[in-house]
Order: structure tokens, then sequence, then C-alpha cells
């Protein structure tokens, strides 16, 4: 019997680091290890009441039960237009700059496809989200990497990317606060961003899931630590931006979230998006729509949650001689690694859960700039990530 053939496409798609660490921490488990899992960014704090109540109550009409189709989700799309104005103080049109997604990684995977010729180059964050890079490959473009490091506070440096590859690049995705290093930027970064890509007419693609886990209070009205990227580009002439309820409202499993910004790319999306599904269940968007509209407790409880767990574990890492930086948002610290293992994360992961339980996401598995890095999630109460914290310590003895 043949070989059977596949699409070269996949063949950048092999490596994960999440699937990776899925099968350390199944060799963990089968050698008897109780696992304390900090390699996956999935919250583990539940939906609020309210949103669920929503859904519940949708599970009994029946006029949910069918496709949801564009115009069904007008009452999303207006929730979320809402919200965003709200949030940033610019107006958007819910017809026309809102678009449903199933999560904001269904927008970074499937926009490339509007926007990529094959060849055509991708500029990404060094060390990035996996999906970003994964979408380009499938539209079977090239990236170049935009190296992320710690004397430019992990922004990109835009003058270091090389003429030729600006002259051939049509996207460029950035993601502030940024998953895997915890960075946020300040708005002149946007700025800065957008006159790029305006300049070179290049797509401003901004992955924003960690719009609301800012542990320091904004000054005034609009004025978070993390803008939006449409206050840089409020005319909305190359950018785009997308949400995730997953991070604020505890709804990952939920899989929804949305795009908003310039309308030729939100149509384009929207002509992707119509060859691959329809939406999600109506009820989905009805739980939605009560998180968006609805009371904002929760939303502030898993700030203060994510707060106090950030504290008790960079607490518990000083203690034990590890200096790693007090980060300003997201539900990560990102943690440079120390002799022996400062050249290689992926060991430094693998070892640690193995002997220890627990489990982390070695750099090297976001980007070449990663490695020599770790990135620890926050999905563990603090008194789990001080016990975590004690088992690193017997493992470097």
């Amino acid at each position: 019997m043949k070989k059977m053939q596949f699409a070269q496409r996949l063949q950048p798609l092999q490596a994960n680091v999440f699937a990776d660490m899925d099968v350390a921490k199944a060799l963990a488990l089968a050698a008897g290890r109780e696992l304390i899992d900090l390699s996956l960014g999935s919250s583990d704090l539940p939906a609020q009441p309210h949103v669920l109540d929503a859904i519940a109550k949708s599970l009994y009409d029946p006029t949910t039960h069918g496709y949801l189709l564009f115009r069904g989700t007008q009452g999303f799309r207006e929730a979320a237009a809402q919200w965003y104005e709200q949030k940033f103080g610019i107006a958007v049109d819910p017809e026309t700059e809102v678009l449903p997604l199933i999560g904001s990684q269904e927008g970074t995977a499937h926009l490339p496809l509007a926007i990529l010729n094959p060849g055509d180059f991708a500029l990404l964050l060094d060390p990035g989200y996996p999906s970003h890079a994964g979408g380009v490959y499938l539209a079977n473009g090239q990236i170049y990497p935009m190296p992320l490091r710690a004397e430019n506070n992990f922004l990109p440096v835009f003058a270091d990317i090389p003429a030729a590859v600006i002259a051939k690049s049509r996207l460029m995705v950035l993601s502030y606060p940024h998953n895997p290093t915890s960075a946020i930027a300040p708005l002149s970064f946007f700025q800065e961003a957008v006159a790029f890509c305006q300049q070179h007419n290049i797509v401003l693609v901004h992955d924003f899931p960690y719009v609301d886990l800012v542990f320091e209070e904004a000054t005034s009205p609009h004025q978070s630590l993390v803008p939006s990227i449409l206050q840089a580009d409020p005319e909305r002439s190359v950018s785009i931006e997308f949400f995730t309820l997953s991070k604020s409202y505890n709804m990952g499993g939920f899989r929804i979230g949305y795009a908003i910004g310039n309308a030729q790319l939100i149509k384009a999306l929207r002509q992707i998006k119509a060859t691959v599904d329809f939406n999600q269940y109506l009820g989905i968007l009805h739980g939605a729509i009560a998180a968006l509209t609805g009371p904002q407790d929760g939303v502030k409880t898993a700030v203060s949650t994510f707060r106090q767990r950030r504290d008790a574990f960079i607490h518990a890492l000083h203690q034990i001689g590890w200096n790693v930086p007090t980060p300003e948002a997201t539900m990560y610290i990102w943690a440079k690694l120390p002799e022996p293992w400062s050249q290689n994360s992926i060991k430094f992961c693998t070892e640690l859960v193995k002997q220890t339980g627990v489990a982390a996401s070695p750099g090297a598995g976001f980007g070449e700039a990663g490695e020599g890095y770790v990135r620890f999630a926050l999905v563990q109460e603090p008194e789990v990530l001080k016990i975590a914290v004690e088992r690193i310590a017997q493992f470097w003895k």
C-alpha cells in the first residue's frame, strides 16, 4: 500500500508546544507524579451565573436550535460594539465593523487566507502565540519573525526589518498584553505601528485577549494601560482587532469572540468564515450578550484573583533566588532560565514535569527568541503555586 500524500502546508504544523507538553504530562502521570499543570493558559475560574442562566434558558427555546446566519447575530454584534465604545470611547458600526468569531484564534488563523498570496510575508512577534504562525502557513505565506528582547521592553523594532522583506509584507500581527512575555505596549507604540503599516500598505492585526487582565487601575476613562489598536487608528485605515470572552469572562470552552475594525477586512474575513462554518449556537451568543452588557463583577474578581496568584508566585520564586520581574498584565509569568538551562527550555520543562509533576511551557515553543525562558500560567490557587515553587527548588538542588 502506497504511503498517503499530504499537502506541504502541513509540514510546519507538525510541532506544537502544547501538544509536546501534553505528552510529557501524560508520561509524568503514568509514572505516578501528582501533576500541577501551569502549562496551559486556560482559566480555571467559572463563568458568571447570569451568563449561564442566559444560555440555559436558550436551550428550551426551539427557535435557537437551527443554523445561525449573520443576520441572526445582530444582537451580539450590537452588544460588542456597545462594549467597545464604553471601554475605548470609539463608536463602531455593528453591521459592517463587527464579526462574531469562534474565539480570537479563528480570526488569526483565517484572516491570512484573505490577505496573503503564496510567498507574501507576514510580520509576527517572536516569541508569539503559535496560532499566529499557523494561519500564515495555511495561507502559504512566509514568516518574518520580529524578535522581542527584554532591553526593548519586549516590543519589536520596526527599523530592523529588512527593506526586501517589507516590500513583500502584507500582514503584521501584534498582541499586547503579550502572550507569553506579559509585556504591555503604550499608545505611542501602536501609533508607530499604524504609521508603519500605512506607509507600506500592510494590514495590521491586533490580537487582544488580555484586554481586561491588567493589574493597574486606569487613571481616567478610555485611558487604559492597554490601549486598543483603533485608538491609534481611529479611521480604521489598516487595522482589525480580535477579542475573546475566554479570559475576561472565563468562557474559553464556549468558543466565543469577535473581530472589530476596518470594514473591508471584516467583509473579507466574513467571506472566509462563510466558507468554513456557520456561527455558534445562538444560546452561546445570548450568554455572551449577558456577559458584555451585564454586571462586570466577575471581571473584577478574575483580575483580583490573578493579581493575588501573581504576587504569591513571584514572592515564592524570589524566596528561592529566582528573581523574575512582576508582570503588569495577563495570567502568565515569563521567567528567564538560570544556568545550566539558559539555552534549553524544552529540556528544562520536560525534566521538571518528569521529576516533580510541575508542568510549564518552554519559551522555545513560542519562537526562536523565546529560548532561554519558560512560561508559567497562573491557573492554580496560591497555595498550589507555592507548592509548585517548592518542587522547583528541589528540582534545582
